[in-house]
């Protein structure tokens, strides 16, 4: 855990924590507890008769010592490798809990299923080193804040990080030699609304002993807010990519007219189209470049990310969507000057909806960040019409993290977006279209710029050609007038159809 990512989750904690704090009642239920034969069944089942009942929010309360810690503090707090559950098994994974402190107050159940049953995860203070703080009395019963999963991702004889739960209803994975970046969570809840966003929160947790050198991990959790409850079953396959399988019930207390399904959080402070007022000794800063959607009709989209002056909320409307993401299309260290984070070896996260999704939007919310600690970019799949009371709605989905998604179309992509000034009220944009199209100066005949501006003026527009690159690099102009906001689209056309995924952008001053 770097400092990005610990405070990264401060407000995500106390958002969680801003409910009115009870005692969290211990999961006591047939097929749920100590000894039980657990089932997915069960789990739904205790889902459903949750949401009937009226929430109890978790319970924070800690040693004070374990509650006035700071950064240092906390990152000092250590699991014991040699204690890592199914560390001589031989099983592909172990498990290493994470403890309890600071933001992360909120307790969580932690269960494995081994021969069918259901195992308690006890807490042990000696199951960790407490490096810079005085450890926990011997008979503390602490409890956890959450926990990563280790496999030979990186080597065959090493243990390495691939997944963390922790905070709220986040998860994040890497693939193969990266390092963390974008995070997952299980639900959105009003998420940009004036009233304030709610964060549902992974309660409980049950993993499933894998067989030994398994290829795959399956963690079963029961998600619990305000406004709902859930029973989400996860596979995760660690590799090159690392995939995520996700199969989710949810089940309203209330009326949610506003809800996420599959939220992906990301960052974006600055980058080559959007500098203005950056004093950094680095080329840009971000853990996402675009989101990229595939369109339930076919259609390629990539919307660059910005790190805008005021709250941005785009909607794009589909039905069926066929998968969407946000992607980090800058793999080079140049592109970021930045050795400590390692912007460029952070993953792409890439959405597979499966079955029929219906009518909805893709939204992207973009908040307004001064510094690279904050999340500020949210996207997620918003249906149509609310979530009624009484209703069960399932949602099956896979995430693949990355360095290529698994879906890309056979056409050019809009690799780098510029954006800069062009006299006193003009401002140009320069986009990068790269692929084998542009191999070769004869595959240019035929080829047309379709760009439109709502509202605004469009100039100057030009494409030129660099085969060495493979990039057709379209530049224009755009006079806004008096206007305050411009959408922009762009896309090459050769004989009546697209060479080129969509570029899609909101210009504002």
């Amino acid at each position: 855990m770097n400092r990005r990512d610990f405070l990264t989750f401060a407000t995500i904690a106390a958002g969680v924590l801003a409910y009115p704090c009870r005692a969290m009642a211990a999961i006591d239920v047939p097929g749920l507890k100590e000894g039980e034969v657990f089932s997915r069944d069960k789990l739904l089942d205790y889902a459903k008769n949750l949401a009937k009942s009226s929430y109890q929010p978790p319970d924070p309360t800690l040693p004070s010592a374990l509650q006035n810690l700071d950064y240092e503090q906390y990152v000092s707090i250590r699991f014991r490798p040699d204690r890592a559950i199914w560390s001589t098994d031989h099983r592909g994974f172990v498990i290493e809990p994470l403890h309890r402190g600071f933001i992360y107050a909120a307790p969580v159940d932690l269960f494995t299923v081994e021969d069918g049953r259901v195992l308690v995860v006890p807490y042990e203070p000696d199951m960790f080193d407490f490096g810079k703080i005085a450890p926990p009395a011997a008979d503390a019963k602490l409890g956890f804040s959450g926990f990563r999963l280790k496999s030979p991702i990186d080597a065959p004889d090493r243990f390495d990080d691939f997944a963390i739960f922790q905070g709220a209803s986040y998860f994040r994975a890497i693939a193969k030699n990266q390092v963390y970046g974008a995070v997952a969570r299980g639900l959105a809840v009003n998420t940009g609304e004036a009233t304030g966003e709610e964060f549902p929160f992974f309660r409980s947790f049950w993993i499933e002993r894998p067989a030994q050198d398994a290829q795959d991990l399956v963690v079963h959790a029961l998600l619990d807010s305000e406004a709902a409850t859930g029973a989400f079953k996860l596979t995760l396959h660690p590799n090159d990519p690392t995939t995520i399988d996700v199969e989710c019930t949810i089940y309203p207390r209330v009326k949610i007219d506003h809800v996420g399904i599959a939220p992906l959080n990301s960052m974006y402070l600055f980058g080559t189209n959007d500098h203005k007022g950056v004093d950094d000794v680095r080329v840009a800063v971000h853990a996402s470049s675009g989101l990229q959607m595939l369109s339930g009709g076919g259609e390629w989209i990539w919307r660059p990310l910005q790190n805008p002056e005021t709250l941005q909320i785009s909607a794009f409307v589909d039905k069926t969507p066929k998968g969407f993401g946000l992607l980090q299309r800058d793999r080079n260290p140049a592109d970021f000057e930045d050795s400590r984070h390692r912007y460029e070896t952070q993953p792409s996260v890439w959405v597979t909806p499966k079955g029929d999704w219906g009518e909805g939007s893709i939204q992207l919310v973009e908040i307004p960040s001064d510094a690279e600690i904050h999340d500020n970019i949210i996207t997620y799949w918003r249906p149509k019409n609310p979530l009624e009371i009484g209703q069960e709605y399932p949602f099956n989905y896979r995430t693949t993290w990355c360095w290529t998604p698994p879906q890309q179309p056979q056409m050019a992509l809009a690799h780098a977006t510029r954006v800069g000034a062009l006299g006193e009220k003009r401002r140009l944009f320069v986009i990068d279209f790269q692929g084998d199209l542009f191999s070769n100066p004869d595959n240019l005949n035929g080829v047309t710029p379709d760009i439109t501006a709502n509202p605004g003026k469009l100039s100057d527009v030009s494409l030129t050609l660099d085969t060495d690159r493979r990039i057709g690099r379209l530049t224009f102009g755009l006079e806004p007038g008096s206007e305050t906001y411009s959408e922009m689209r762009a896309v090459l056309m050769k004989d009546g159809k697209p060479v080129s995924e969509t570029w899609l952008y909101r210009w504002t001053p």
